[in-house]
């Protein structure tokens, strides 16, 4: 064992501040893992650790909402340490994130391109959490009063924009790729809706769980709202659908569930490998959507699906899996490099930064010339 003792220089007047991380002593990520002690500037947390521990921590004020903030005012990665001596580590925490609201209330504050505007607790009478929802304006929009756009409605929203309330400090930068697009021609302007995350993330986004209910949600209480308040082009033909992860999944799912209502979608690292086992220990782990294939889910015509993932995301079903579901579409008619396209991205890991890298792709399959 070693002793590693961890110091964090924080703002004068800060409350207890908490050291959370990837060791049960720290709670296993839990944002009240461990209370560091001292009162002032200076604060300390001693563990006693076994040698060749990987330990990754971070600090916060008691909820992810109040994380510690890097020079830059964002959100910093994970803090690491290679356990293979005793240590003393000292870290400078300029600040800690702000209540969210007031970044929402300061959206220019972002720098983002175009327009933001925030509703904020949305109720739904199918869901049980509230959640924020942002409509992204594309540059022009205020100028143009008789243009209408095409919609894309986007999961984890508080990772699109600003990233100073991105879950990484780093935001997919959704107003810079489609500023990019449309500056060289290649699509048009689009309106964004972005759905915040809740607690509950997991099981609104499984299909087989309280994803029908986040469906509900989407397409009889929001999108009405939507397309009521802004100057959208509506139905299936000119709405989209794009998520990462399990973002993935939901929009995979929604695509071929209710074509009514999207004609289009772009999973990035989808994650097909979601099993029951996560919400029950009596489930096996076969992966859902292995199910759905077997039970003959009839993909509609006239879809439109984007799919990638990297080579470095950690789970080597990835490959196989999109194998799999490359062929049942298929099998369907679907034509690869038409219907769909299947993209492998050599390098790529499972994170924001990673999709921000090549969200271009997928949104010139969405919304540009098609063949």
């Amino acid at each position: 064992m070693r002793t590693v003792t961890i110091r964090a220089q924080v703002p004068e007047g800060v409350a207890t501040v908490f050291l959370t991380g990837n060791r049960p002593e720290l709670g296993n990520w839990n944002p009240r893992g461990l209370p560091m002690s001292g009162e002032g500037r200076e604060r300390t947390a001693v563990l006693r650790l076994p040698v060749g521990t990987q330990l990754e921590y971070k600090f916060t004020l008691g909820s992810w909402d109040r994380e510690g903030l890097g020079p830059s005012g964002t959100i910093l990665p994970n803090h690491r340490l290679l356990v293979d001596a005793d240590k003393e580590v000292t870290i400078v925490i300029p600040d800690f994130r702000k209540d969210i609201g007031d970044y929402l209330d300061d959206w220019k504050g972002s720098g983002v391109l175009g327009q933001l505007e925030y509703w904020k607790n949305v109720p739904s009478k199918f869901l049980s959490a509230t959640r924020h929802v942002e409509i992204w304006l594309p540059p022009g929009y205020d100028e143009n009063p008789t243009n209408r756009y095409d919609v894309l409605y986007m999961h984890d929203g508080q990772n699109l924009f600003d990233p100073r309330i991105a879950n990484t400090g780093v935001d997919l930068g959704v107003d810079e790729a489609i500023a990019r697009e449309v500056k060289e021609g290649r699509i048009q302007p689009v309106i964004v809706v972005g759905v915040w995350n809740t607690d509950q993330r997991l099981r609104e986004y499984s299909p087989w769980h309280s994803g029908t209910n986040y469906a509900k949600f989407l397409i009889e209480e929001l999108m009405p709202q939507v397309n009521q308040k802004f100057r959208t082009r509506t139905g299936p033909k000119h709405t989209a659908v794009m998520g990462s992860s399990l973002g993935g999944l939901i929009s995979f799912w929604l695509c071929y569930k209710h074509p009514e209502a999207f004609g289009s979608g772009a999973c990035l690292s989808t994650a097909l490998m979601l099993n029951g086992r996560l919400f029950s220990p009596d489930a096996d782990d076969a992966p859902l959507i292995e199910r759905e294939i077997a039970a003959g889910v009839i993909i509609p015509r006239g879809m439109r699906l984007y799919f990638d993932y990297g080579t470095r995301e950690g789970a080597s079903s990835f490959e196989s899996l999109h194998a799999k579901v490359s062929a049942w579409l298929v099998s369907q008619g679907l034509k690869e490099g038409e219907g769909f396209v299947v993209r492998k991205i050599p390098g790529a890991e499972h994170n924001e930064a990673a999709w921000r890298a090549r969200l271009d792709e997928p949104l010139k399959f969405l919304f540009g010339k098609q063949p």
